[in-house]
């Protein structure tokens, strides 16, 4: 089956992308704001016990974030004048208010991250999934009293009728596609792809690599080095993904400073979020890929 959803597009076919200010690459902290059940496995550090009902191993090491890891990161991000992309699920809003007033007082933007991320965004008919994303992104508006403009699934993961049932409500962007340095559009009319990341991503680097902060420091260092050199041709995105149980772990955390210190202090950078960029793209860019 051949997917729908965007078309080919060269990225050295394309008209160059201009960015506010003449910034070569525009970056966002993409800060994964989530909720994890206790009754159902969930992104683990220890296998062994993940099958288990509870399992207080890594549930707790889970539930680390919104209890330490993200006051921790919220010190830094505003140390750096970092607004981030919170990518929250609608559940942390009811479980941990606390975060979501500390996100308001500081403008962040919202993305929508589905309901909480023990459950993945696949299964439903269509009049579920309709539902369920009334639900969700009617919750975050309710409680940030802003209406959410992009999506991210929990896991990255979506139905083929999403994006068109995202664009019925009214949003702008999904962040699930990983395959471009530039925004595009899809073939829902008015709906973006915003580029995300798989690899450069605490999770991929810290956990499925193992590596240490230094290593992280120096991957965040040359993808924004190689894309600035990359810009030459046409503005770049970068994102930096950042989860507060793995980034804001104690002996972690100084390095994710240095990364997020480098990011501000560069002056090739555009520091925005996910939503200025979309809405940047969407107004100064012509309606095709």
């Amino acid at each position: 089956m051949d997917q729908q959803l965007f078309g080919y597009s060269p990225i050295v076919e394309r008209e160059p992308v201009h960015w506010p200010g003449g910034a070569r690459v525009a970056c966002y902290v993409a800060l994964n704001v989530e909720h994890y059940r206790i009754d159902r496995p969930s992104t683990s550090i220890f296998a062994g016990t993940a099958g288990l009902t509870p399992d207080p191993l890594n549930y707790g090491w889970r539930d680390y974030g919104p209890r330490v890891g993200i006051w921790r990161l919220i010190e830094s991000l505003d140390r750096h004048g970092i607004r981030p992309s919170a990518m929250l699920n609608s559940a942390v809003c009811r479980h941990y208010p606390q975060i979501v007033r500390a996100g308001t007082e500081r403008d962040w933007a919202w993305v929508a991250h589905g309901k909480d991320n023990s459950t993945f965004h696949a299964g439903m008919t269509a009049e579920e999934e309709r539902a369920y994303l009334r639900d969700v992104v009617g919750t975050i508006e309710n409680a940030t009293g802003r209406r959410p403009r992009g999506w991210l699934g929990p896991a990255l993961t979506e139905t083929f009728r999403t994006p068109e049932l995202l664009a019925e409500l009214g949003l702008d962007y999904v962040l699930d596609w990983c395959n471009d340095d530039q925004p595009y559009r899809l073939n829902v009319p008015g709906m973006l792809s915003v580029p995300y990341s798989i690899e450069v991503n605490d999770v991929t680097l810290f956990l499925g690599r193992n590596l240490g902060g230094p290593d992280f420091v120096r991957i965040v260092e040359d993808q924004l080095e190689q894309l600035h050199t990359d810009a030459r041709t046409g503005g770049r995105v970068m994102a930096l993904v950042l989860h507060p149980f793995i980034s804001s772990q104690p002996f972690r955390h100084k390095y994710v400073d240095q990364a997020l210190r480098h990011l501000a202090g560069h002056p090739g950078v555009w520091l925005a979020t996910s939503d200025e960029i979309a809405a940047h793209y969407a107004r100064t860019t012509a309606g095709t890929a």
